[in-house]
């Protein structure tokens, strides 16, 4: 490939052409950079979601290889349709509401699970080729939104502290601490205390790292076992097409579906819309070309992986790791999605990780997510109160569709006693009173 002056493609170079590389101000060379940063930053999912979804009774090597191969198919899609450089997985907050919400509170099968993530992977599909979209965004408030954000990162907290022994049931309080003497909570306190100071420190791969540090220190403490590091990748996995539609005659089935769907979509919105307006992308008016078809990626993430056996498949705002270190385009995210099937050869070392690691890296997660608190208006409390019942609620009913219930109900119940009925979207209406049915039921 011809190389143009200052080490940028020349413009009649495929990947020039394909990329639009000159005209993002980027090279080949950045972009392969950039994908390989925003891989390191969130390569953790491969080792946290077979950890999370195995709780659900998914078998670990399948979901391993679902995580892998749903984010580089997704990732690639990204790259390829929207050209945008920005990087898919199965999320963090969904892969904990379909294990222990979905599965473990309301009693669905993984198999069935998968269908509700299947079905809300469509409907994003629907609502994102659709002009709708965008109304549909802006008609849900603000304060729901980051509410909702920070509620799930206070749910992957107390699933991070359960997982590392820090918290247990207590009859009397329902809970309380742990044994800290036991080697498992002092490793998940150490590893969490890794994480937080190297991304502070902006090290490249400052959670992963922390993840296979307390992975390390622990096997001399009989905590962690050490399986290998490199082998094959597994030929089959039980999770492929294996979804369970029986339950979809039921109201609270599609109740489940529309949480995923909200919560995915929503998520997914604002991290496309933090990740790329460093790219320069965004107009004067704060519109981002090729919207329609990021969101239509990120949808068709999700359905894909669903049929493979994963939770929702979301964008990642690690991906803004990718863009500081020079990534415009799709180029970055085809890196990114080569470096998820290379991981596949690493399932033994995935194998090793204990869950006492991973729930320090979930740990972490809970405190960035809950940044999104810092947003809402609290002197206005018809717009605190519902935000905050949000967030209290997902983690102490241990379900994120009950928390966003409670936080839509009380949305419009206190616009409509303090006089601002103007204030109550249509959408917003019609979700308070779905939830106020359905809420018996989640």
């Amino acid at each position: 490939m011809a190389i143009g002056n200052g080490g940028v493609p020349a413009r009649d170079g495929f990947l020039e052409r394909f990329f639009a590389l000159s005209e993002n101000g980027t090279d080949v060379r950045r972009e392969v950079i950039a994908g390989i940063t925003t891989f390191l930053t969130m390569a953790y999912i491969i080792f946290v979601n077979p950890s999370i979804l195995s709780a659900a009774g998914m078998p670990k090597e399948g979901v391993f290889v679902a995580t892998c191969i749903a984010a580089a198919l997704a990732t690639l899609i990204m790259a390829l349709y929207a050209n945008y450089p920005v990087a898919l997985a199965p999320g963090m907050g969904l892969n904990a509401f379909f294990a222990f919400s979905v599965v473990g509170a309301q009693g669905y099968t993984w198999q069935q699970a998968l269908a509700c993530v299947l079905f809300s992977g469509v409907l994003a599909l629907i609502i994102s080729a659709l002009p709708i979209r965008a109304w549909l965004i802006n008609a849900i408030p603000a304060s729901l939104k980051m509410a909702t954000s920070t509620g799930i990162g206070f749910f992957l907290g107390i699933i991070a502290l359960q997982q590392a022994g820090l918290v247990v049931d207590h009859p009397a309080t329902l809970v309380t601490h742990g044994d800290f003497l036991k080697v498992a909570p002092l490793l998940a306190l150490l590893g969490f205390f890794i994480i937080t100071a190297l991304n502070h420190l902006k090290v490249m791969g400052g959670t992963i790292i922390g993840i296979l540090a307390v992975t390390l220190i622990g096997i001399p403490f009989g905590a962690a076992s050490f399986s290998g590091i490199v082998s094959a990748p597994p030929l089959a996995s039980g999770t492929f097409f294996a979804l369970d539609f029986s339950r979809t005659a039921e109201g609270a089935f599609w109740i489940v579906v529309l949480t995923m769907f909200f919560v995915d979509f929503f998520d997914t919105a604002g991290t496309l819309v933090g990740v790329t307006h460093r790219t320069g992308l965004m107009d004067a008016d704060g519109r981002l070309p090729r919207m329609r078809q990021a969101l239509i990626a990120d949808s068709a993430g999700t359905t894909i992986g669903a049929l493979i056996g994963t939770s929702n498949t979301t964008s990642y705002v690690e991906s803004a790791a990718g863009v500081a270190a020079g990534g415009r385009t799709g180029l970055t995210s085809v890196v990114t999605a080569i470096c998820f099937l290379l991981a596949l050869f690493f399932s033994p070392l995935a194998g090793s990780v204990p869950p006492y690691a991973t729930a320090a890296a979930l740990l972490y997660v809970a405190v960035v997510m809950a940044r999104g608190f810092v947003t809402i208006d609290w002197d206005d409390l018809t717009e605190a109160a519902p935000a905050a019942i949000t967030a209290i609620a997902m983690p102490l009913t241990y379900s994120i569709a009950t928390g966003l219930g409670l936080g839509f109900i009380t949305y419009a119940v206190l616009k409509l006693l303090t006089g601002r009925m103007s204030e109550l979207t249509p959408p917003v209406i019609v979700l308070a009173v779905i939830f106020a049915l359905m809420l018996p039921m989640l």
